[in-house]
């Protein structure tokens, strides 16, 4: 199969020297683009700037991504019809800046905008807003491919992670979801449509993620 895989971090950035960012190493979606090629399968692993993992890269193209609209460019450019499978599991930053402020020895708040932005004068009010949710936009730039999201969450139930995975699931027509962080636990749960399961161990995982998109 010709697959697509997205790992590790988008930035967001401040000015030219300061960034918003994930926290993400990117070792889940390359050791998942390592697994997919040793099985026989053709593998663009889309890589986080950002991410650390030192680990082997063993898929048959590697391509970089710095910000959110940087890793829609090349995705919507990977796009089309000849690709079989998606994995987004890059940790796409949910916010990008808009509006800055400063405060003035006055207590006013002047609007700034630099190379790199002074901070000595005083504090910074920032305004956050919310960057495009490109998993929804995947559907149309791969019609006929198996889709398959990442659902990770720090706060709630393990329920109410399966509820947002379910979400995902129908707001990006995708196929599969996985879901974990620490609302979930140990293991990660796959949810499709019309089941659910949980994976323990890492390895299987993949080889359970190959199996749901070949069918």
């Amino acid at each position: 199969m010709n697959c697509i895989i997205t790992a590790g971090p988008t930035y967001e950035p401040l000015d030219s020297v300061r960034r918003l960012t994930n926290f993400s190493t990117g070792k889940l979606g390359v050791e998942l683009a390592n697994f997919l090629t040793d099985q026989g399968h053709n593998v663009t692993l889309l890589l986080g700037e950002g991410a650390t993992y030192a680990g082997a890269r063993r898929a048959a193209a590697v391509q970089s991504f710095t910000t959110t609209a940087s890793l829609g460019d090349r995705l919507q450019a990977l796009g089309g019809e000849t690709i079989q499978a998606v994995f987004h599991a890059a940790a796409v930053s949910d916010f990008t800046f808009g509006k800055i402020w400063q405060h003035t020895p006055g207590g006013d708040l002047t609007a700034v905008q630099a190379g790199k932005i002074p901070t000595r004068a005083g504090g910074l009010l920032v305004e956050l807003l919310p960057t495009p949710k490109l998993i929804v936009q995947l559907r149309g730039w791969f019609p006929r491919a198996r889709l398959v999201g990442w659902k990770f969450e720090v706060d709630g139930t393990r329920a109410e992670v399966l509820q947002a995975a379910r979400r995902q699931l129908a707001e990006a027509q995708s196929d599969l979801c996985v879901a974990n962080g620490p609302a979930y636990g140990p293991g990660f749960g796959l949810v499709t449509a019309d089941a659910e399961r949980s994976v323990a161990e890492v390895a299987g995982l993949y080889a359970e993620l190959e199996r749901v998109v070949r069918q």
